[in-house]
């Protein structure tokens, strides 16, 4: 496995040694990990490697070991690869994604190698953040979404995030709250339908950004999940990710006027003939529906999440109401 690695960075970098400097994480399910090499020669000094391995994979950590657990994974990684191979460089500083050096794959496996964030200026991880890191992150999807309005998800999931009811179907049966199950099918159907589409992100939650030391400036990764849908989804699953219930409910506006601020900056540079007044109608209006729609994941897949708060029960009732 080693070797294989070697050789891949190697010939992504023109370098003339390589040496494993740490595993930064192993990946969900036990596919692979994410590691950190130490270059000589050639263009940079140290690389970030996703090494996906499917032979290795399937140990969930709660239990939800199927096979259609197994294809969405396979499909996954499929995905990112089309991302860095096709999407990823297309993307601006203020949306900023490492760097895409090389993608590898053979039989089983895949190797992604990958531009170092923390040498590039974003070293930071953050576990707990402030209203800095809270613009800057807002401020990224913003610029993501205004990039992408518009897009057609080629060789990416039709339907972006990982917790898109199609793909969900066991998560359904399991949950146990008969009004929200009968429900599901046209929350996501109005999601789905809405007038403004655009890549997601997918997984936008808080420990998939990479931060500048200051906090002013963020990069993503992680796109095992990009695909089309409504912006808001990104908006409302990030919130979720960082902030307690009370700052959730406190600050809903505050964050929602922050996002659709950047979103209109971003607009007017990357789409100005998008009608960015009708676009936010329509995903202020959504913005409870993409809640509960995460909220319908995550009651099914583990119920006694700590996710599962009285507010987002609120939320979630008040979604059923209307629709009922």
């Amino acid at each position: 496995m080693q070797n294989y690695i070697f050789h891949c960075v190697l010939e992504a970098t023109g370098a003339t040694e390589v040496e494993l400097v740490e595993g930064i994480q192993e990946l969900w399910s036990g596919y692979g990990a994410i590691l950190r090499y130490r270059l000589t020669g050639g263009t940079t000094s140290t690389v970030v490697v996703k090494h996906v391995n499917l032979q290795d994979g399937g140990n969930h950590p709660r239990g939800w070991n199927t096979d259609l657990g197994h294809q969405r994974k396979l499909r996954s990684y499929q995905v990112e690869t089309a991302w860095y191979t096709n999407w990823a460089h297309h993307c601006s500083d203020e949306c900023r994604v490492p760097h895409c050096l090389a993608v590898d794959q053979r039989d089983s496996e895949t190797v992604i190698v990958l531009e170092d964030l923390d040498s590039a200026g974003f070293p930071d991880r953050r576990e707990v953040v402030g209203e800095k890191e809270i613009v800057a992150c807002l401020d990224w999807l913003a610029w993501f979404h205004a990039t992408w309005m518009g897009a057609e998800p080629i060789g990416l999931w039709p339907q972006g995030t990982y917790w898109h009811l199609e793909t969900r179907p066991d998560e359904l049966e399991a949950l146990n709250d008969p009004a929200l199950k009968d429900a599901a099918g046209r929350i996501d159907s109005v999601l789905r339908d809405c007038r403004y589409q655009t890549l997601v992100h997918g997984d936008a939650k808080l420990a998939n950004f990479c931060f500048s030391h200051d906090g002013d400036e963020v990069a993503a990764v992680d796109f095992q999940y990009v695909g089309g849908g409504c912006g808001i989804k990104d908006v409302a699953y990030f919130i979720g990710s960082c902030l307690g219930e009370e700052d959730c409910e406190r600050l809903e506006n505050w964050l929602l006027n922050t996002y659709f601020a950047a979103l209109q900056r971003a607009l007017a540079v990357c789409k100005p003939e998008i009608d960015f007044q009708a676009l936010e109608v329509e995903w202020r209006k959504l913005y409870p529906y993409a809640w509960t729609d995460f909220h319908r994941f995550l009651k099914g897949w583990s119920p006694g999440h700590w996710k599962l708060t009285p507010y987002s029960e609120r939320i979630a009732r008040n979604v059923v109401r209307q629709l009922s």
